[in-house]
């Protein structure tokens, strides 16, 4: 059984990671969409409970992915769900530079492959980090993400 996981911080999910889900969900017999604690991004805007229900939410009408959120190395995270690869969405030219550097090391850590898909033109702008800015100061982010997301962005800024 061909096993692949997709590792994130996913602070919100939005459609660009969707795309991504979706065509792996082509392409393995199983996906593992793991919610992960990333301690080199700034202070969580969603905790790990929250994004792994907006991911549910919204990866709901694929059968064949299952969610999880951790907090510890990818590649321990690979072997406990019996993973045969990683994979990886990429924006820009700009996401390539660290992710290979981190596919290296995985590959040295634990010998499993990580493998690179491009989000579409019109996904490849799309970034949480621009996405939480947005919706802080009230904008309009419905496009951008699935429509579970966009209610909890908009609950989370109702009070601010």
């Amino acid at each position: 059984m061909r096993i692949a996981l997709i590792p994130g911080s996913f602070d919100p999910v939005h459609n660009g990671h969707l795309e991504v889900v979706e065509r792996a969900a082509r392409l393995f017999d199983e996906v593992v969409v793991a919610a992960l604690r990333n301690p080199q991004k700034s202070e969580a805007l969603f905790d790990l409970d929250e994004r792994r229900e907006m991911l549910e939410a919204s990866l709901a009408h694929l059968v064949n992915v299952r969610i999880v959120s951790v907090s510890t190395l990818v590649v321990d995270v690979a072997a406990d769900v019996g993973a045969t690869a990683i994979v990886k969405g990429l924006r820009a030219v700009s996401d390539f530079e660290n992710e290979l550097q981190m596919a290296q090391m995985n590959k040295q850590l634990s010998g499993v492959e990580t493998l690179f898909i491009p989000t579409s033109s019109a996904h490849s702008f799309i970034a949480s980090r621009l996405l939480r800015e947005v919706a802080r100061f009230g904008g309009d982010v419905t496009a951008f993400v699935p429509k579970a997301v966009a209610e909890r962005l908009e609950e989370k800024f109702a009070d601010e």
